[in-house]
């Protein structure tokens, strides 16, 4: 009971903690708001100023409930994956890890495919694809036969790659068609992130009480399932379609892999160093990330009282509050720091450069914070060491979004996007095949040491880039 009141307590001062930024930034927000205005009415007419805005409000709404409706489907999933397989199947830690491979790898041969399909035949398509491919993975976990748990661990593979390159794609796409701003783009992605974190605390209580009331582990996946069919109604009611440039062919042709468009998008990456390391910054993050959904439960059980039981939805819930912090922080930095989009000078060399530094920053954070939890032996240090993470977690989505939107043309932005999947899944599937039991330490400080030198290598080539580094392709509008 006293562990209960301890993660408790814990998630309500990171509520309060976030509440009062919160609070912080809408005062800040309108005391600034009418200077803003002020600055855009000298540059702009109002009948425009109106429409971006109108626009701006509109691709907002239709973005965040999709958005909010997928991510409250993934974050159910996300407390009790590790002990469904471990505790109510009772399978040993190394067929686990098994598991969370097949996903991983699943997910890294489907990136390229994925992020070309979406390009080639529409975002709003795959996502539809996607709301489908892991309702069906949620209905394969729930029954313990071993053919049938890897069949759902490839579709969730499949609908991972989909997650994260299509939807941040269909919005990128949708906002430059708009022409709106770098900073509404911002704002977007930062409420996105916003609205992520609050989702997935929700869902971290909810699948919590899921657990205590039905006494079985599988109930969050199904109500994932049935969150993913109504994601599938809203898509089809509020998005239009988008396709990168030359998509929207209803015929496949021969090249159904479409090698020739990834041979494109491969030589446009090698072809740009800051492409290379915006890759290896979402491997080394996003790889490590991956890593943490499978370590942290048994790294905290490892320096718990032997035999306690841990809270994990109240735990879980207070990395989500943490991530929301974390987003706070972003739309707090950005809106100090990013110009209007009707200000002069170049708001794109603005953009690249400030959240250049962020990316930089976000990645040392997480290093030192994956070091202290892997030196201190103590639950609680451990637990807030963990929160820290989290709160990179929160300022890492929008920062990197904000990097490919600026760096990569939308001819091939879900391609390319997909394409840094690739290594990011090797990284996390040779990880995983070492780092069961005893390995985990080593795991950890791996993944440590490659944050550190993405950290690096950020602030190299992005933050003071070399001369005769240009891009190869025009940046987005």
């Amino acid at each position: 009971m006293a562990r209960y009141t301890f993660y408790e307590g814990q998630l309500l001062i990171l509520i309060g903690f976030c509440v009062l930024f919160l609070l912080a930034g809408l005062r800040s927000s309108k005391a600034k708001g009418p200077r803003t205005q002020a600055a855009e009415d000298e540059s702009a007419t109002p009948a425009s100023t109106h429409a971006t805005q109108d626009a701006m409000s509109k691709l907002t709404r239709q973005y965040l409930i999709v958005y909010a409706v997928v991510m409250g489907a993934d974050w159910l999933q996300g407390p009790y994956v590790y002990s469904l397989y471990k505790e109510e199947y009772a399978f040993p830690e190394r067929l686990v890890a098994i598991f969370f491979v097949t996903g991983f790898l699943s997910a890294g041969l489907a990136a390229p495919v994925v992020g070309v399909w979406a390009d080639q035949h529409g975002r709003k398509k795959l996502c539809l694809v996607f709301c489908i491919t892991y309702a069906l993975a949620c209905a394969c976990i729930l029954f313990p036969s071993l053919p049938i748990l890897f069949l759902g661990r490839l579709l969730g593979g499949i609908s991972t790659s989909i997650l994260y390159s299509a939807f941040e794609t269909w919005l990128i796409s949708s906002a430059n068609s708009l022409a709106l701003p770098p900073s509404d783009l911002s704002t977007i992605l930062g409420r996105a992130t916003l609205v992520n974190a609050v989702v997935a605390t929700a869902a971290g209580v909810v699948s919590n009480e899921l657990v205590e009331t039905t006494g079985t582990f599988t109930s969050p996946f199904i109500a994932s399932g049935i969150i993913l069919m109504l994601g599938w109604v809203v898509i089809t009611g509020s998005w239009t379609e988008n396709y990168g440039r030359g998509g929207g062919s209803s015929v496949i042709g021969t090249d159904v892999f479409q090698l020739k468009r990834l041979g494109q998008a491969w030589k446009t990456v090698s072809s740009d160093l800051r492409l290379l390391v915006l890759g290896l910054t979402q491997t080394c993050f996003e790889g490590s990330m991956y890593l943490f959904v499978f370590l942290w439960v048994p790294f905290l059980q490892e320096a718990a009282v032997e035999d306690a039981t841990l809270p994990l939805g109240y735990i879980f819930s207070s990395f989500m509050v943490s991530m929301m912090i974390g987003s706070i922080f972003y739309n707090a930095i950005t809106a100090y720091h990013l110009p209007s989009g009707t200000s002069s000078g170049d708001p794109g060399e603005s953009t690249l450069t400030l959240h250049a530094k962020l990316s930089s920053l976000i990645c040392a954070a997480s290093a030192l914070s994956f070091a202290i939890s892997i030196y201190s032996e103590n639950e609680h240090v451990r637990f807030w060491a963990f929160c820290v993470f989290e709160a990179c977690v929160g300022m890492y989505y929008p920062v990197q979004g904000m990097l490919r939107g600026t760096l990569i043309s939308d001819e091939h932005r879900a391609t390319i996007s997909s394409l840094f999947r690739v290594p990011l899944n090797v990284f996390v599937v040779v990880s995983l095949l070492t780092g069961v039991s005893s390995a985990r330490h080593m795991v950890l400080a791996a993944s440590a040491l490659m944050l550190l030198f993405s950290s690096i290598m950020t602030g190299l080539v992005l933050v003071n880039p070399f001369k005769e580094s240009s891009p190869s392709h025009p940046r987005p509008a």
